[in-house]
């Protein structure tokens, strides 16, 4: 079942500078695409674009079709307001790179985790207390019952992405958009990150758009790549076909960034 349809997405500034150009791509259900390129590839602006969140002045146009189940088919750039919220959460959910300014600082946790239960489930009162508590468990998260009585910035960054994970998949979307998921932390707690998401992915059967400019990463966690340069996708195809065999001179050269870096870990540490 195709879950998403972009063809010919195209986003546009308001000083009519081409952002995205001519993107077109299928997922299905239980798919997984990484989308790959440079700061200003046009990554994250494809993934706004996507969920009907493109910044005021922007332009979008081509399609975006969702045919999520129970929600039917819907247009994204021709949609309205009312129908794009209904998809929001239910169809896709996002996960954004920096969960500090993702999350509001002047909200207890536990609270912002049960806004979407609240609002999409129509839990009150210890049901509602209940599955905040099972939604910090499920990514992972020691001691949930303080996590959820904390701010944001009284827990460390790790457990904030966690908890960024945990809200998005509260309405069990059917595709999950990981926008630099794990681009503001740690080493080690990237790595502890990805094993979390491949996990639920997994567990739930989601489709997952993943977005990195770190073609390992990417690959780790991704079926599929498109490699996207100044807005065009200039590459695309299998993770083993885009690493193994890159085409486009870009690509090549991410290929060839990320072994020397992979040489240079190796020899520091050998």
């Amino acid at each position: 079942m195709t879950l998403l349809t972009v063809t010919g997405l195209h986003v546009r500034s308001a000083e009519g500078r081409d952002l995205v150009s001519d993107v077109s791509f299928t997922l299905g259900a239980g798919e997984r695409l990484g989308l790959i390129g440079e700061s200003g590839s046009g990554k994250s602006m494809t993934a706004l674009a996507i969920m009907g969140l493109a910044p005021p002045g922007m332009t979008v146009s081509g399609g975006v079709v969702f045919d999520a189940p129970g929600l039917g088919r819907t247009d994204v750039v021709t949609a309205g307001e009312r129908r794009l919220t209904s998809l929001r959460g239910r169809a896709t959910s996002t996960v954004f790179q920096e969960p500090l300014t993702a999350l509001d600082p002047l909200m207890r946790v536990g609270r912002q985790v049960a806004e979407p239960l609240r609002r999409r489930r129509g839990l009150r009162g210890r049901a509602l207390h209940a599955a905040v508590r099972a939604a910090l468990e499920e990514v992972r998260l020691a001691d949930p019952d303080r996590i959820a009585r904390a701010y944001p910035h009284e827990i460390s960054g790790g457990q904030r992405q966690r908890v960024a994970i945990a809200m998005a998949l509260a309405c069990d979307p059917a595709l999950l958009i990981a926008d630099e998921p794990t681009t503001a932390l740690d080493v080690t707690v990237q790595a502890e990150v990805l094993t979390l998401l491949d996990g639920l992915v997994e567990e739930r059967g989601m489709a997952l758009l993943f977005i990195s400019h770190d073609l390992a990463v990417v690959s780790r966690i991704a079926e599929r790549v498109i490699v996207l340069k100044n807005g065009v996708a200039v590459e695309s195809g299998s993770v083993g076909e885009v690493v193994n065999a890159p085409r486009h001179p870009y690509t090549r050269e991410l290929v060839g960034s990320a072994r020397r870096l992979d040489g240079a870990l190796e020899w520091r540490t050998s």
